[in-house]
């Protein structure tokens, strides 16, 4: 099989979807490996690390598109992208279909196979997403307590407090993967903690984990008691493959201090609030009534290095079946594949996704 790995194209996104060490593998077990040149730069994988390793490299991301029979990549195609897609070609990244139409109707348009990375679930877990949201989690206290700072339109409060002075608070919404690193970064920091969340079990867990966060059930009431006093808000809340309930309003956001943050991580899958909108690295907060938001829709790019080799760990083992056993294989031996597939033959085959733009939804036809 041929694999590809074009040069994302994503505004200040600078990961990579397959590391030197992969492309050795697969070139060992009789694959080609095509890499377009500069892939890898902004992670710290220059083109000669891949000729060292077998790939080969290529000038173009259409000769790395017309030429692959599996395409690997990190973020959703661009709208220049999607164009070079072709019936019947495999593509393996994240998708994050549910708020973006226009790009699901690009892809069923093109006749390719759409796999997400971030609706293979296994075992209630989505193993390919965690990495990320790990990355995600963590990273929110830092811009949220960098985005507090006065010179950056903040209120001034340093989340950890010091002798005699109270610390900031931190309410985190949502306590899954990326919930449950935010708050363990917060509480790191010395910040006063607040986790909501509805899962009873999973209070108990983070109860017994972050040993000086607090847990509060996720309702609106308990949220509006917290709103004028929090100084970083975090939006964790995730629905594999769905659009992001929006749990905060315009009026919720009136509670808040002028200066305070809000990080939502969720941005991804159309944000948790009426108010978040995708920013970049670039330009990464704007302000909406008083309160700075933070809405990158590629946190963890941020981190390329980190965050290339903790995605290339959870996903090199299916691009290593796809390409040896081809997809209907690769399925039979890791039925949670199956979850990944968005798009087939012109049809969406994910059911949140097809839910999300009122589109009809197809088993996926493996042979």
């Amino acid at each position: 099989m041929i694999i590809g790995v074009p040069r994302e194209v994503k505004a200040d996104e600078h990961r990579v979807a397959l590391l030197p060490s992969a492309a050795y593998q697969l070139t060992q077990a009789g694959h080609t490996v095509l890499i377009q040149s500069g892939a890898g730069a902004g992670s710290g994988y220059p083109d000669a690390d891949y000729s060292q390793a077998g790939a080969e490299l290529s000038g173009t991301a259409a000769d790395v598109f017309a030429r692959a029979d599996l395409i690997v990549k990190v973020k959703e195609p661009q709208p220049e992208e999607t164009p070079l897609l072709r019936p019947e070609q495999i593509l393996f990244t994240y998708l994050h279909l549910a708020p973006a139409r226009e790009l699901t109707e690009a892809l069923a348009t093109s006749g390719c196979i759409a796999i997400a990375y971030e609706t293979i679930e296994q075992a209630g877990r989505l193993p390919l997403l965690e990495p990320m949201s790990e990355i995600a989690g963590r990273m929110s206290v830092i811009v949220g307590g960098y985005f507090l700072a006065k010179h950056h339109g903040g209120s001034g409060i340093l989340l950890g407090g010091v002798p005699g002075v109270l610390p900031g608070k931190v309410v985190v919404l949502g306590g899954g993967v990326s919930g449950i690193n935010a708050a363990r970064m917060a509480t790191g920091l010395g910040a006063d903690v607040t986790i909501l969340e509805v899962d009873f079990e999973r209070m108990r867990f983070l109860d017994i984990t972050l040993h000086t966060a607090h847990t509060l059930y996720s309702d609106r009431a308990h949220l509006m008691e917290l709103l004028p006093r929090v100084d970083v808000l975090i939006g964790a809340v995730l629905v594999p493959g769905a659009k992001a309930p929006k749990l905060i309003t315009r009026d919720m956001l009136q509670a808040m201090r002028p200066g305070s943050v809000f990080v939502d991580i969720a941005i991804d899958q159309g944000g948790c609030a009426e108010t978040s909108r995708p920013t970049t690295h670039h330009d990464p907060v704007y302000e909406e009534e008083g309160v700075r938001h933070y809405c990158v829709a590629n946190m963890p790019g941020a981190y390329a290095r980190t965050a290339t080799q903790a995605l290339a760990n959870v996903t090199y083992p299916y691009v290593e079946l796809i390409a040896n056993r081809g997809l209907a294989g690769a399925c039979a031996a890791k039925p949670e594949l199956r979850g990944g597939i968005n798009v087939m033959d012109g049809k969406i085959t994910c059911a949140a996704v097809a839910e999300a733009h009122g589109m009809d939804c197809a088993e996926p036809a493996l042979t």
